[in-house]
């Protein structure tokens, strides 16, 4: 992988520990030279990594929408800023400048990055390794719901075992470089009739 995007906060959020991951993740894809993708504000988790990245010597990468880049307060220091005209093209261009994901805590932002990427891997629109930091169990939550809807036959098995989750960030940096893409359909076959 030569770059990781990472989803997170606008926010530093509530526990301390959500900086220490951001900060963390920051450092150690630096120092793995791995370049580091994420929607260039430099405030709350969101600064906290890509001043991490940029302290160990890495590439930081910054989209953020021209609307929001008072809102967000762009981050001025990165190798590269990149203004787009909406979300959309956000995420799109995140996207295929990153060959990989992870999800630091955040709030619907966050979520909507991380399914929307994950619908496009079930969708096999890309076969890049999507993992959440599940710092303090964070996503504990959200791991049941996609449980729910395994059982629920809403959502393939295959697709949940997918999404990578690790709470240290060296441990699932290295489940994500051993990870292979999932190849079956997307939909799931009709259950079974009794007559």
């Amino acid at each position: 992988m030569r770059r990781v995007c990472v989803f997170c906060g606008s926010s530093p959020g509530a526990d301390p520990r959500f900086g220490e991951a951001a900060q963390a993740l920051g450092s150690l894809l630096a120092r793995s030279g791995i370049g580091v993708v994420f929607g260039g504000g430099r405030v709350g988790l969101m600064g906290i990594l890509a001043d991490a990245a940029l302290g160990h010597g890495g590439q930081v990468i910054g989209v953020i929408p021209q609307a929001l880049a008072r809102r967000e307060i762009a981050h001025q220091g990165l190798t590269e800023l990149r203004l787009v005209d909406s979300m959309h093209t956000r995420k799109a261009l995140m996207a295929d400048l990153s060959d990989g994901f992870i999800a630091l805590p955040g709030g619907l932002g966050t979520l909507d990055e991380l399914c929307e990427i994950l619908t496009w891997a079930q969708l096999g629109l890309h076969g890049k390794p999507t993992g959440i930091l599940n710092v303090s169990g964070y996503f504990d939550l959200f791991l049941a719901f996609l449980d729910r809807a395994v059982s629920e036959r809403l959502v393939r098995p295959e697709h949940r075992s997918a999404l990578l989750v690790d709470s240290e960030p060296a441990a699932l940096l290295s489940r994500m470089a051993g990870w292979q893409p999932v190849t079956v359909d997307k939909l799931l076959p009709a259950p079974e009739v009794e007559r």
